[in-house]
């Protein structure tokens, strides 16, 4: 065969692959500076490489960004002026396009979830204490919030609900200014209080964010002030503390703040991120009693981590550093959990990590 018609061959071939073997990254980011809105990155799950970063849409401080369940669109909130939650239309070349907006019904929204049929998001509002829950369409676009709930009480300091998760009929909802893990339960299509706090935060741990395991079994809180870690056992009658733990390294004696916590891939681990100290905490996880055991904290290699996410091949976990303007991207070791620098990309103010 001519080398000629070999190469026109082969060259497809390896284009095609190359193609599959980058998937998406989008980065939410704050605006008041060099960010503009939503950035994608193209992510290599073979190499771990970040590449042909673009802007996705212009939008003022998509501070958290999330999917709907079939992935074709995103929402994110706006901590601007407008305190409001967007839809965006994910197009074939990874642009965004705008779909509708709605308020938030609360001053600075900071998280949305979307729940697994794609019906509904809730939007949780850091300066209001609010969060409101919106019914989605078809086209993915965002109703007036037909609920709101105020965690606000007279003669008590704000509240302050930082994220909310849906789980089949549950609604569980973090309030760090109310040190309480609020549970809402879906009845006839509305949302009804079910408990105030699954379980008695004791002090101003300021509970943050939380992963629950698959099974719903267990539910991991990060708490902002404390610098800690609270683990929670559902039981028949309800939640249980079952262990509390410190994220931070026991030499560490400076300023701190908690931020995001996620599971691994097979739930043997979980990773926590301290901010201040500017590190991720490893632990590793008992999967049949759910206690945990801190067994590493890493340098972010950068300033004030915020969010992070695992990769979908589950080899690598990135971080959000808002700060130093950077994601540091790391190796997973998939036997002990811990794990290892491998390299860092620019981006401007990244504070959210969807893939």
């Amino acid at each position: 065969m001519n080398p000629k018609h070999l190469v026109i061959l082969i060259l497809p071939l390896i284009l095609l692959n190359c193609k599959e073997e980058n998937i998406p990254l989008y980065v939410g980011t704050y605006t008041s500076g060099d960010s503009e809105g939503i950035y994608k990155f193209d992510f290599n799950k073979e190499t771990g490489e970040l590449s042909n970063r673009h802007l996705a849409v212009a939008t003022e401080n998509p501070s958290f960004i999330t999917y709907s369940p079939n992935k074709k669109v995103i929402y994110a909130v706006g901590e601007g002026q407008s305190s409001a939650v967007t839809a965006f239309k994910r197009n074939t070349d990874g642009s965004l396009s705008f779909i509708n907006s709605e308020s938030s019904q609360g001053k600075g929204p900071c998280h949305v979830n979307v729940n697994e049929l794609g019906n509904k998001a809730v939007v949780s509002n850091y300066g209001g204490g609010t969060i409101s829950i919106h019914s989605l369409s078809d086209s993915g676009s965002i109703e007036k919030a037909p609920q709101v709930f105020n965690h606000n009480e007279a003669g008590e300091k704000p509240a302050h609900a930082h994220s909310a998760q849906f789980r089949n009929d549950d609604l569980f909802v973090s309030d760090l200014g109310r040190n309480r893990l609020y549970h809402y339960k879906l009845n006839n299509d509305i949302y009804k209080l079910e408990s105030e706090s699954i379980v008695k935060i004791e002090g101003n741990p300021g509970p943050r964010h939380f992963s629950i395991t698959k099974d719903g079994n267990f539910m991991y809180i990060i708490n902002e002030y404390g610098g800690s870690i609270t683990s929670v056992k559902k039981t028949d009658s309800g939640f249980e503390q079952i262990d509390h733990d410190s994220t931070l390294d026991e030499n560490y004696k400076g300023p701190n703040k908690c931020a995001d916590i996620h599971l691994s891939k097979d739930e043997r681990f979980l990773y926590g991120s301290n901010r201040g100290e500017n590190s991720i905490a490893v632990f590793k996880r008992d999967v049949n009693t759910g206690t945990i055991n801190k067994i590493q904290n890493i340098s972010v290699h950068g300033d004030w981590p915020r969010n992070f996410t695992i990769d979908p091949t589950g080899k690598f976990l990135l971080v959000a550093n808002k700060k130093s303007n950077n994601i540091a991207i790391f190796n997973i070791d998939s036997a002990t959990g811990k794990l290892s620098f491998y390299q860092d990309f620019k981006a401007p103010e990244p504070v959210c990590l969807l893939f």
